[in-house]
């Protein structure tokens, strides 16, 4: 090779690595603009008895998926075992009483005060055995959805105040990602829209779609995993998955968020 034909192809080189330097800096850049930071956040439910107690029998563990209406735990119910007990006899008595004033007042025998007050205790009775038995139901919760055991909050024995949570669940459907869109790309942005989010050791990208777009402006995202600027505008957005999906996603995980794919 000519040493003018060398200094060509030096020069044609130079020029090719430029230009795939180029290339490549724009691919990364069109990327980038595509891509942000988030993180997995799940919205728990919390379950509870509006009564207190010891906790008797906790029938589920960390970890555990269960289905709804699977048992979760149950308090101490003794005395509302008694009153159930106390008012059903009670009822029983006024039931008869009230039969015998009816045959009493149709013969003429008694006056209508008389059977009109007998009905009264009957119904109060009907409604005392209803409150007692809603009671004694309240001491044991099953789960009002499927989903995953994220937290047990007490030990059996110990005592349960009114409305406290004793079992945290984590339904699949309440597990979503949130991400912090720059201003200027939250235009190209809609609900509905399907994006791919990527996880730390999975393997393929998932599936998920914008369900939400905060309509406040952020400067500064509860949760910062980049190291730009804290300044810049940002609008939160949340992707929602479907359930099978949802299950392989862990509170707290950060992730990437890729968009128009």
């Amino acid at each position: 090779m000519t040493s003018s034909n060398a200094a060509h192809g030096r020069t044609f080189c130079r020029i090719g690595g430029a230009l795939a330097a180029l290339w490549m800096l724009s691919s990364c850049s069109s990327s980038d603009r595509n891509q942000v930071q988030g993180y997995v956040e799940g919205e728990f439910v919390y379950v509870a008895s509006p009564l207190g107690g010891a906790l008797e029998s906790l029938h589920v563990q960390r970890g555990v998926q269960v289905k709804a209406g699977d048992p979760l735990f149950a308090l101490e119910s003794a005395s509302e075992k008694a009153a159930s007990k106390q008012a059903r006899a009670a009822l029983t008595l006024s039931e008869k009483e009230f039969l015998r004033q009816e045959e009493l007042v149709q013969s003429g025998m008694i006056a209508a005060q008389d059977f009109d007050r007998a009905r009264s205790t009957r119904d109060q009775d009907r409604q005392r055995v209803a409150q007692v038995e809603w009671n004694l139901s309240q001491k044991r919760q099953t789960a009002p959805q499927g989903g995953l055991v994220f937290d047990t909050l007490y030990r059996e024995g110990e005592w349960v105040a009114a409305g406290r949570p004793v079992v945290a669940l984590l339904p699949p459907k309440n597990i979503k990602v949130r991400a912090f869109v720059p201003e200027p790309q939250i235009g190209a942005i809609h609900p509905g829209d399907r994006v791919r989010v990527i996880v730390d050791g999975v393997r393929e990208p998932l599936i998920g779609m914008v369900n939400f777009i905060s309509p406040k402006a952020e400067y500064t995202p509860p949760v910062i995993y980049s190291q730009e600027s804290r300044g810049k505008l940002v609008f939160m957005i949340e992707v929602v998955f479907d359930p099978q999906t949802a299950v392989n996603l862990h509170p707290g995980q950060p992730v990437d968020v890729q968009f128009g794919f």
